[in-house]
């Protein structure tokens, strides 16, 4: 009942208020008119309002709260609260109550809830990502399972705006992207340690082929060179270039030559000239790169290879012909095909008849 009584002064003054309005004006205009009018008056202040608002409270907000993406988040709020006042204002000087302003929000409500379903998820999930903090306004990822990386240019309840090193935008739905594996390379220091892995010959000189290629690292410019020891978590690691043995292989001695570089987008260019430093500073020693390769060896127990001087081999697979290895070719040994066989020597002949004498005693 209060409701009712408190909506019905609110009507009397906004009536009495267009009432004294129209007695200014030179010429008879209807209320109607004067009450539309009057809302978009105060629908268009409300629009500049609103943005003065955000700017004076931005600095204050952002002191406040270190994290750009959630100050953002809080200003667009505060806009669109000053917003929905006007609104409310602008609804009641074209005479809608409070009851009906709440039945049509309820309505409207419901409406967007079983039409926009789909968009509730990414909503949550937005939350989701500015509670958890995996990356802020900034920094540079990686979305693993695209094989997307650049920059984070905005966050908000619904999406982040990824700016990537191809210079486009990619817009990844909050929905999407906390559901993947997302790698954060500016967390809590852009210093990224990367690493290639050669081969060397057993051959080469191990120890000259490891202080080699970290020295070939240091002389490139985006890899760190040396310095105080980094940091991760409750781990040091040496900021110097650091080679070390992996495996022994089959082709040779595999090493992994890890170290740091300053900027987190330039891994390929550093990688590409660490390569190239390496390959020409073992050129100039006495290391050679491993490659696949075969190594045939033949001895007593590799067996008998044949060859025919004419390119075709000799025919074995009938005894009668009389033809046998190293046997020489004589015009009435001939074979089916009208190719003349080989005879074996005398010396086999002689030890074959003498088998055949011992096999008759």
């Amino acid at each position: 009942m209060r409701g009712v009584l408190q909506g019905d002064e609110t009507e009397n003054e906004t009536a009495e208020a267009v009432e004294e309005f129209q007695g200014y004006l030179p010429y008879d205009v209807s209320q109607t008119t004067i009450e539309i009018v009057l809302a978009l008056f105060v629908l268009v202040v409300g629009w500049y309002l609103s943005k003065l608002v955000v700017r004076i409270a931005g600095r204050t907000v952002a002191r406040k709260i270190e994290r750009p993406s959630v100050t953002r988040t809080v200003l667009r709020g505060v806009r669109i609260s000053v917003l929905l006042l006007a609104g409310f204002i602008a609804a009641g000087i074209l005479g809608v109550g409070d009851t009906q302003i709440l039945l049509s929000v309820t309505v409207i409500s419901a409406v967007i809830a079983v039409v926009l379903a789909p968009l509730v998820g990414s909503l949550i999930n937005g939350f989701f990502v500015l509670a958890d903090r995996p990356y802020e306004i900034g920094d540079m990822i990686e979305v693993t399972d695209e094989g997307h990386k650049g920059f984070v240019e905005d966050i908000t309840i619904r999406y982040t705006k990824i700016f990537t090193l191809q210079n486009t935008f990619i817009v990844i739905p909050n929905s999407e992207i906390h559901e993947r594996d997302v790698i954060n390379y500016s967390a809590e220091d852009e210093r990224t340690r990367i690493s290639i892995a050669f081969d060397v010959t057993y051959g080469s000189d191990l120890e000259t082929a490891r202080k080699q290629a970290e020295r070939a690292a240091r002389t490139v410019d985006l890899v760190i060179s040396g310095g105080p020891d980094i940091r991760i978590g409750s781990a040091r690691y040496a900021a110097a270039p650091l080679c070390n043995i992996e495996e022994h292989g089959d082709h040779g001695i595999a090493l992994e030559l890890y170290f740091w570089i300053k900027h987190p987008y330039k891994q390929a260019v550093a990688r590409s000239d660490v390569q190239a430093a390496v390959r020409k500073r073992f050129a100039e020693l006495d290391v050679e790169f491993a490659y696949p390769r075969r190594h045939h060896v033949f001895d007593e127990s590799s067996g008998v290879a044949r060859m025919a001087v004419d390119g075709r081999g000799s025919d074995h697979s009938n005894p009668e012909s009389g033809s046998g290895p190293g046997s020489p070719v004589t015009p009435g040994n001939r074979l089916a095909d009208g190719s003349e066989a080989e005879t074996p020597p005398e010396d086999e002949l002689d030890t074959e008849s003498d088998t055949e004498d011992r096999r008759e005693q």
